[in-house]
C-alpha cells in the first residue's frame, strides 16, 4: 500500500556508519572483484568488478554467495548455509577457485575472504583472476574503458553547454538537451519534471520514451521527490526485482528501490516510477528550491559510477537558469494557445446558439476542451426530484454521486460560474477512485440556463497530473462564455417574442385610397429576424387625400420595434391633424428625444397626397430620395429635397418639398438596404442599379412591381442582403376630379 512518506529498510550488517563509507570508497578504487555476504550467505554488496566478473552484469543483492562459486559435482544452495563450507577459506588466507566465465568457460580465481569485526556476522571477499597476465590485462582495458568513457562524457556536456548557451529556442532546450543527456550518458532515456503550486509536472521526455508509459505528476512529499530533494544532489537507483511472496502478489502497486549510495530500500508507488530499472534522479536548483528533476536512467540493471552523478549534477547546474526561462516562455506560450482556442470555441457558440442544435454545438465544445487537456468528458446533471447529482461516467455510465455541486463549490464560484479543481485525495476524486473512474480533474459549472444546472466533469486517469492555473483559467472563461452567450440568446428569445407582439399590433398595411394603387413588401436580411426597424404606412385622410409613410429606425429587435410603432402612431395622429410634412417631422424629433432611452433615430420620407390638386408635398428627414416615374414621358425623377435625421439633435429644421403628379405616375420609396445591397465582389446596387432597373420594370405593368424589384435584388446579391429592404409603390390613377379643400399646388409653399 503506498505511503507519503519515505520509507526505509536497511539490510543488516550495513549499516550508515563508517563501514559503509569505507566499503562505498574501496568498491570504487580497486581493480578486484568485491563481494560482501552476511552470516545466511546472503550478499550485501558487489561492486562493478564483481558483477562483471561473477554476476555476468546481473544484480544479485541479497541471492545466495553460493551461486557465485558452483561446485562442479552438486549444487549446495538449497541447504542450509555454513561459512566453513564455502569452497575457499574465510579465515583471511589465500584460495583457489574455478567458477563460470562470462563466455561458458572455467575461470581461475584467487580469492581471499575473512570476517569483518563490526556487528553481526559479515564476510568480505576479494577476488581477481590467477594468471598476473590476466590480471594487468584485465586493469588495462578497465583504464582504457574509464578513459574513453570518461571523454565521452566531458564532450557530452561541453556539447550540451554551447547547443544552448544563451538560447532563447524553447524546442533547442526541450528537444536537443534530452536527447544529449541521453547520448551522453548512454542511456536509455531522459525524463523532466517541472516544480507546480501541487508537485512535479512532466514537461518533456526523450524520443526514445515515445509511448512509455512515464508518470505524468509527482506530488509532493512522495518518495522519489523528497528523497531527491532531500539529498540535494544526483541520487543513484535501482529497481529491486521481486521476490517470494512478492511475486504471488500478481500485479505489483509497490516496489522497493535502492538507493546505491546509502544502501536504503524504498516502497514506491508502481505509478511512479520511471520506465526504467536502473536511473539517476537529478534535483535541479534555483533560488534555493528545486524546481525540476531531471531522472536519467536505463531499463536494465546496470552499476551507475559516482562520477556520472556528478557529471549530471553540474549540467544540471549550468541547465538551471536556462530551463527557468525555457519553461517560463513554453507556459506563456500555452496559455496563448488556450487562449486562442478559446476565442474559437466562443465563436462556434456564439455561431450555433440559437439553432435547434444548440445542445450538440455546446457538446462538441466542451469535447473539444477536454481533448485539448487530455480528460475525458463527463455530463453532470442535476436530479431535482429525487435530489440527486448524476453523472455519466465514462467506464460505469450513468451513476449517482454523493454530493451535491454547491458543497463543494464554496470558495471557487465567480459569479454565476465556478470550476472547482478535482485533486488526489478529495472528496470528489476518493470516490471516482474507489469506482476505478477517472479521479483528476476539475467540475466545471456554467450555471443555470434555461432553468436547468448546466455541469461537467473533465477528468483524467488516476496518478495524472492536476490541472494546473493556465488549464483552469482557460476552463473558468469557457465557463462564463457558455453563460453569457446562452443568457444572451435566451434575452434574444425574450426579445422576439416581445417584437412579435409589437409587430402583430403594427403590421405593416396599406390602407385602400380611391384613386390610389398600393403596393408595399419587406425583406429580412436575416432568417431569424421577426421584425427590424423598417415601417411603411398609407394611411386615407378627407377631401382626397392620403399620407404615405416610410421609415427606418437604427437598429434592431424590441428597441427598434416599440420606436417603430410609437412613429408609426404618432405621424398618423399628425397626418389627421392636417399639417405639413415638415410640421410632422419636427414635432416627431422633439417626441423621439424625450421617448427613447437609448440613442436611437430615424430616416423618414413623409408624404401628403392630394389628388385633386395633383401634388404631393414630402419631408425627406435623411432618408434615400424616393422614385417618381412619369407616365407620360418614362422619365424618372429623384425627389431630392433633405433634411436631417429624426430623434438625433435638438433644433433641427426641416423642410418641404413639392412635386406634381399626374394620372398613371409611379411613387416608389424604399429603405437603405435596398441601394446599399451588394453583390460579392462587394459592389453595391446603388441610385443608379435601382434607376435602371425601375426604367426596366415599369413599362411591364404595376402588378408584381415590387417582386420584380426584389428578385432583380436578390440575383444580384445571391440572396445574401446586408440590411432589411422595404419599398413601397403607388400609383396615381385618377388626378385633378373635383377640388381640395387643401391649398392648390400653385399657393404651396415650403415650410421651415
Amino acid at each position: 500500500m503506498a505511503t507519503k512518506a519515505l520509507s526505509r529498510r536497511s539490510i543488516e550488517g550495513i549499516g550508515e556508519g563508517s563501514l559503509a563509507g569505507a566499503l562505498a570508497m574501496l568498491l570504487q578504487l580497486t581493480g578486484e572483484a568485491v563481494v560482501a555476504f552476511d552470516g545466511a550467505g546472503r550478499v550485501l554488496v558487489a561492486n562493478d568488478v564483481a558483477r562483471s566478473m561473477l554476476c555476468h552484469g546481473t544484480d544479485v543483492l541479497g541471492a545466495d554467495v553460493r551461486g557465485l562459486f558452483p561446485p562442479p559435482e552438486r549444487n549446495d544452495v538449497e541447504t542450509d548455509f555454513s561459512a566453513d563450507k564455502l569452497p575457499f577459506p574465510v579465515d583471511g588466507q589465500s584460495g583457489i577457485v574455478t567458477c563460470t566465465g562470462v563466455d561458458g568457460t572455467p575461470v581461475t580465481l584467487r580469492v581471499r575472504c575473512d570476517r569483518v569485526h563490526a556487528p553481526g556476522e559479515t564476510y568480505l571477499l576479494v577476488a581477481y583472476p590467477l594468471e598476473v597476465i590476466d590480471v594487468a590485462e584485465h586493469e588495462g582495458a578497465r583504464a582504457v574503458s574509464d578513459l574513453v568513457r570518461a571523454n565521452k562524457r566531458l564532450s557530452g556536456a561541453l556539447r550540451i553547454v554551447l547547443d544552448t548557451l544563451d538560447s532563447g529556442d524553447v524546442s533547442t532546450l526541450f528537444g536537443r538537451v534530452l536527447e544529449e543527456i541521453s547520448e551522453t550518458m548512454d542511456a536509455d532515456g531522459t525524463v523532466v519534471y517541472l516544480a507546480e503550486p501541487d508537485g512535479f509536472h512532466l514537461r518533456g521526455l526523450s524520443d526514445s520514451l515515445a509511448g512509455a508509459k512515464v508518470p505524468k505528476f509527482m506530488g509532493y512529499g512522495r518518495t522519489l521527490e523528497a528523497l531527491t530533494t532531500r539529498e540535494a544532489s544526483a541520487v543513484r537507483l535501482r529497481v529491486v526485482a521481486p521476490y517470494g511472496d512478492t511475486l504471488r502478489q500478481g500485479k505489483l502497486t509497490v516496489r522497493e528501490v535502492g538507493n546505491e549510495d546509502t544502501h536504503e530500500i524504498l516502497r514506491v508507488r508502481s505509478n511512479l516510477l520511471p520506465p526504467f530499472t536502473s536511473f539517476v534522479a537529478v534535483p535541479v536548483w534555483f533560488g534555493g528550491h528545486v524546481i525540476f528533476i531531471i531522472e536519467v536512467g536505463w531499463k536494465r540493471l546496470r552499476p551507475i559510477p559516482v562520477d556520472d552523478a556528478r557529471l549530471l549534477d553540474s549540467v544540471a547546474h549550468y541547465l538551471s537558469v536556462q530551463l527557468v526561462g525555457a519553461f517560463s516562455a513554453m507556459r506563456t506560450q500555452r496559455s496563448e494557445h488556450l487562449i486562442s482556442l478559446g476565442s474559437e470555441l466562443r465563436e462556434q457558440l456564439m455561431a450555433g446558439f440559437g439553432s435547434d442544435d444548440a445542445a450538440e454545438v455546446l457538446r462538441d465544445v466542451l469535447e473539444r476542451a477536454a481533448d485539448e487537456l487530455d480528460a475525458a468528458y463527463v455530463v453532470v446533471e442535476e436530479n431535482v426530484h429525487q435530489q440527486l447529482l448524476m453523472a455519466d461516467l465514462p467506464l460505469m455510465g450513468e451513476h449517482s454521486l454523493p454530493f451535491s455541486i454547491d458543497d463543494i463549490e464554496e470558495g471557487y464560484r465567480q459569479g454565476s460560474v465556478a470550476v472547482v479543481p478535482v485533486m488526489g485525495g478529495s472528496e470528489v476524486s476518493s470516490f471516482l477512485r474507489d469506482l476505478g473512474e477517472p479521479c483528476i480533474g476539475a467540475i466545471v459549472d456554467m450555471g443555470r440556463l434555461d432553468g436547468v444546472r448546466r455541469a461537467c466533469m473533465l477528468l483524467r486517469p488516476d496518478g495524472s497530473e492536476p490541472m494546473d492555473n493556465v488549464e483552469q483559467g482557460f476552463l473558468l472563461r469557457l465557463a462564463e462564455d457558455v453563460h453569457d452567450i446562452a443568457r444572451g440568446e435566451e434575452e434574444r428569445d425574450q426579445d422576439k417574442r416581445i417584437s412579435q407582439a409589437l409587430q402583430t399590433g403594427m403590421k405593416n398595411e396599406l390602407q385602400h385610397v380611391d384613386g390610389l394603387s398600393a403596393q408595399g413588401i419587406y425583406s429580412s436580411a436575416t432568417a431569424t429576424a421577426l421584425v427590424g426597424g423598417d415601417f411603411y404606412d398609407l394611411i386615407r385622410l378627407p377631401d382626397r387625400r392620403a399620407c404615405v409613410i416610410m421609415g427606418d429606425v437604427s437598429g434592431k429587435g424590441v428597441e427598434a420595434a416599440s420606436v417603430s410603432a410609437a412613429v408609426k402612431t404618432a405621424l398618423g395622429a399628425y397626418a389627421w391633424e392636417g399639417v405639413a410634412p415638415a410640421r410632422m417631422v419636427r414635432s416627431l424629433n422633439d417626441f423621439l428625444l424625450g421617448f427613447s432611452r437609448v440613442e436611437t433615430f430615424a430616416t423618414l420620407f413623409v408624404g401628403i397626397v392630394d389628388l385633386a390638386a395633383g401634388t404631393l408635398t414630402y419631408c425627406s428627414a435623411g432618408h434615400p430620395p424616393a422614385v417618381l416615374v412619369c407616365a407620360a414621358t418614362g422619365e424618372v425623377q429623384m425627389l431630392d429635397v433633405q433634411s436631417g435625421v429624426v430623434g438625433a439633435f435638438h433644433d433641427l429644421s426641416y423642410q418641404d418639398g413639392v412635386s406634381r403628379v399626374h394620372k398613371g405616375d409611379v411613387l416608389l420609396l424604399y429603405t437603405d438596404g435596398t441601394t446599399e445591397a451588394r453583390d460579392e465582389h462587394e459592389a453595391f446596387f446603388g441610385e443608379t442599379g435601382l434607376r435602371d432597373t425601375v426604367m426596366r420594370e415599369v413599362p411591364r405593368g404595376f402588378d408584381g412591381l415590387l417582386d420584380r424589384l426584389l428578385a432583380t435584388l436578390d440575383a444580384f446579391t445571391g440572396r445574401n442582403l446586408d440590411d432589411d429592404v422595404a419599398m413601397v409603390a403607388v400609383r396615381f390613377d385618377e388626378v385633378g376630379r373635383g377640388r381640395s379643400r387643401s391649398s392648390s399646388a400653385k399657393n404651396a409653399k415650403p415650410t421651415a
